[in-house]
């Protein structure tokens, strides 16, 4: 070949090269301008919660507290220059009207995410849709063991410990300090109460009597009733805070004087006081477990650093275990955003989280990794004493088989500066 012939082909090469740069970067500009929920400037997700209906008292305060924590993350100019915007839908806690909210926020708001949807019998009625959409679903506030099938609902995470492994623990600290005792369980006709039985059941064996209520119908006295007929000396309960507080004040009422094992997520102490009022003496030793900071613990860093930006953006509800959980579970989600990069996908937001190696106020691990989208592998025991509810005892974890229940006796971290994570 000529030299003036290889001139003419290297120019004729580079021109080429240079007029393709440009659509490559429009190429990559139409990509980031078609992810869902994402611009230049924001990041808007959305989740669906009980504001009203059976589950509101407590529950109602998890999503105010989510959004005063991205407030404070705004603030502090968001993440990778993005601001959160969290768009929450009341549903009642009704699964019918999941349905329609969840898919009102992915169809119409075109939200890059779901977070922290809450509810078993709601949430569950929307995975199928989620997966055709693949929305990343992310740390759904439930203990159901729905959320870790990632071969089935691939985009889906839990958050919280699995109701099968907090009722291994539970089980495991009522077959140590009360042997011998007639033991019962009383728990939401759904994933939820059934997982948690399954999980007591793993360690105990068939419990002496079992009774169920449904969220629609709050007559529970004929179920205390048939626990108290049977000697039941102790009740684990797998119940919302609504009908913890019916439950043990149905038993205060029969005379029932059972002790009470409760699951953590409808055994806040600051929930239930405010719902039984003067009743609430009937608290005094129920046993339970919790996987956060207590909200009362005013020493603990991550509760000193979180009661700042509830001060300045919650002002008006409480400090209590809801609120706790909400910014604790934002938290994670700004950890998950960071892991996903500057220029976030919701392909990316999913492998952030299945990869994992997240830290942060709680007291055991996550256990994200291939194969698991399910969240904190263990809890601690709490108890009520003289008006206030304190852990004791060290924290522990297990799985949702057949593992052992063991202790976990790694130091927790402490938070970042103004508890925003940089990685």
């Amino acid at each position: 070949m000529r030299p003036t012939t290889r001139r003419v082909l290297a120019a004729a090469a580079g021109l080429a090269l240079l007029a393709a740069l440009p659509a490559c970067a429009d190429d990559e500009k139409q990509a980031a301008e078609n992810v869902p929920g994402v611009s230049d400037s924001e990041v808007v997700i959305g989740t669906h919660q009980p504001l009203t209906g059976p589950a509101a008292p407590g529950y109602s305060k998890i999503s105010a507290a989510t959004k005063a924590y991205f407030e404070h993350v705004n603030s502090k100019g968001g993440v990778h220059g993005r601001k959160i915007v969290y768009k929450v839908m009341d549903d009642g806690y009704n699964p019918a009207n999941t349905e329609n909210v969840v898919r009102k926020l992915v169809l119409d708001d075109k939200v890059f995410a779901l977070l922290g949807g809450l509810g078993t019998p709601t949430h569950t009625n929307v995975l199928e849709f989620v997966k055709t959409q693949k929305v990343p679903d992310l740390f759904v506030a439930s203990g159901s063991r729905n959320w870790n099938q990632p071969d089935k609902y691939p985009t889906t995470f839990g958050w919280q410990p699995d109701y099968t492994v907090e009722g291994k623990i539970l089980a495991s600290y009522v077959k140590r300090e009360f042997p011998g005792a007639k033991v019962c369980h009383f728990g939401q006709n759904d994933d939820f109460g059934r997982d948690s039985l399954a999980g007591v059941e793993q360690v105990l064996g068939p419990v002496a009597a079992k009774q169920t209520y449904t969220t629609t119908n709050q007559q529970v006295g004929p179920a205390i009733g048939a626990l108290r007929a049977a000697g039941c000396q102790v009740v684990i309960s797998a119940t919302i805070p609504g009908f913890t507080a019916l439950a043990m004040g149905q038993a205060a009422g029969q005379g029932f004087k059972a002790q009470w094992v409760v699951s953590n997520v409808g055994a806040d102490y600051t929930t239930l006081s405010a719902q039984l009022g003067d009743k609430k003496v009937i608290l005094e030793g129920m046993v339970a477990d919790n996987y956060l900071p207590m909200a009362g613990d005013t020493a603990n860093p991550w509760i000193q650093e979180f009661t700042k930006i509830h001060q300045r953006y919650n002002a008006g509800n409480p400090v209590d275990g809801n609120a706790i959980y909400g910014y604790s579970m934002a938290y994670t989600f700004i950890q998950a955003m960071l892991a996903a990069g500057p220029d976030p996908t919701r392909e990316k937001l999913v492998e952030a989280v299945r990869k994992g190696g997240f830290r942060g106020p709680g007291l055991t691990p996550f256990r994200y990794a291939e194969g698991v989208h399910a969240g904190y592998g263990g809890v601690r025991l709490t108890k009520v004493s003289n008006g206030a509810q304190v852990y004791f005892g060290p924290a522990y974890t297990t799985d949702d088989g057949d593992g052992a229940v063991t202790e976990f006796t790694e130091p927790p971290t402490n938070p970042p500066a103004d508890a925003v994570p940089t990685s």
